[in-house]
């Protein structure tokens, strides 16, 4: 195993992250990525091809003789790409088509919950002729629509106005022919991270996720605009009491199917005031960015644990964690979560603070580096600020330290990471 070619697939926050969690590895000799971005053309090397191009990736793969596939987003493993790769034999950290369902298809995964009597919010399928009224009078706002469709974190509408919640159900149905109306489910957010196989499976440390993009959980949802792990409110009961009723029944299901699930299975929670946790969402990737908090608090050898899963041994390992903590700050281009300003220069992306047991750093995102040489931004999310310090304070302050070297024309962040924890 000595000595890894990895290839991983995907080009955020996400995947630089994993970049450097398996470019630290011994057990790794190179680190490809495609297409990456600015970060990850920094620890390795990038290749320009899509991550959603099946094909070229594969043909990728088989060109590096790569040892591992690490899959970062959720289309390609919706598309097959795991099955592709275990076909000429090169291991995927990442579930086969079938089981990227669970995130594929939110109907899918809530009737699986269902069977499992996993604890989750109840469920109206509306179709064309639905009444529409009569369906929001059954539960109480906010209403909760989801398309059941692949849409970038960007098919869910939360909402208190039931105009809008009654306009986007419209919408959808004329749209995808059917829409879900789920019940909101109300208490405190939480992520877990779990790399499963047929053999068993490791809970990463839990984190919490910053969905809005305002200060205060304000404004729209956003594909994340900060985390920080571990999660004060996941306590040793709430993950006891998560993984008894909602991994397990999961993984007992996943490990029985014809093809087992090999790869990270993203639950997200939710913990009521009584400390019951239930499942919102499950996704079947690391999280965005979730991963820049979780990936820095393992202290084992990533590259070793990635394969691990990906052959279906995980459990002959037992990988340590660090008791640190982590927090991301996501730096956004101007507009978004709507249409983003690109090309424009960033400066102080190299900023890096080290005092003490005190690491702060930056994690790329939407960077590129154009025909001058520059930095300059490709995406919504462009950068992330991370810090690791002895306690949740320290980090959270370094992170902004290091945010504050970087200058980006029009960029926007939130000042409140990790809030709730404080």
């Amino acid at each position: 195993m000595a000595g890894m070619t990895v290839l991983v697939v995907g080009g955020g926050g996400r995947e630089h992250a994993l970049g450097i969690g398996l470019a630290e590895s011994e057990s790794v000799a190179a680190v490809h990525t495609c297409p990456g971005n600015a970060g990850t053309a920094a620890i390795g090397t990038n290749h320009p091809i899509s991550a959603s191009d099946v094909e070229a990736v594969l043909d990728l793969a088989i060109e590096l003789r790569a040892d591992l596939v690490v899959v970062g987003p959720e289309g390609p493993l919706v598309a097959g790409i795991a099955e592709r790769l275990r076909a000429v034999d090169i291991p995927c950290f990442g579930p086969h088509s079938e089981g990227a369902a669970l995130e594929g298809s939110k109907l899918h995964a809530k009737q699986i919950m269902e069977l499992l009597d996993i604890p989750t919010g109840g469920i109206q399928i509306l179709r064309s002729g639905a009444d529409i009224e009569a369906a929001l009078d059954r539960y109480s706002e906010p209403w909760v629509v989801k398309r059941d469709v692949l849409a970038g974190g960007k098919g869910v509408v939360v909402t208190s106005d039931r105009a809008e919640a009654a306009e986007f159900i419209a919408q959808s149905i004329e749209g995808d022919g059917f829409v879900l109306l789920e019940e909101f489910l109300a208490g405190e957010e939480a992520s877990m991270l779990v790399l499963m196989d047929e053999s068993g499976y490791v809970c990463l440390p839990a984190s919490q996720d910053h969905k809005r993009v305002g200060d205060g959980d304000q404004g729209p949802n956003t594909g994340g605009m900060g985390a920080y792990a571990p999660a004060p409110v996941v306590t040793a009961a709430v993950r006891r009491r998560a993984i008894e009723e909602i991994v397990e029944p999961m993984h007992h299901h996943l490990r029985n199917q014809p093809i087992p699930y090999r790869g990270c299975l993203y639950v997200g929670l939710m913990i009521d005031a009584e400390g019951a946790p239930s499942v919102v969402e499950y996704n079947v990737r690391f999280g965005d960015p979730e991963t820049q908090v979780t990936i820095p608090l393992v202290d084992s050898d990533l590259g070793e644990l990635l394969l691990a899963v990906a052959i279906g041994s995980v459990a002959s390992l037992n990988p340590r964690f660090s008791d640190k903590s982590a927090v991301t700050v996501v730096l956004a281009s101007e507009g978004y979560p709507a249409a983003s300003a690109t090309g424009r220069v960033i400066s102080g992306a190299d900023t890096r603070i080290e005092e003490g047991d005190i690491v702060g750093f930056i994690h790329h995102a939407g960077t590129r580096i154009d025909d001058d040489g520059k930095l300059v931004s490709s995406g919504g999310r462009v950068l992330a600020a991370t810090a690791i310090a002895a306690d949740l304070r320290s980090a959270v302050e370094t992170a902004y330290a290091v945010l504050d070297e970087v200058q980006l024309e029009g960029s926007h962040h939130r000042s409140d990471i990790a809030y709730r924890a404080l």
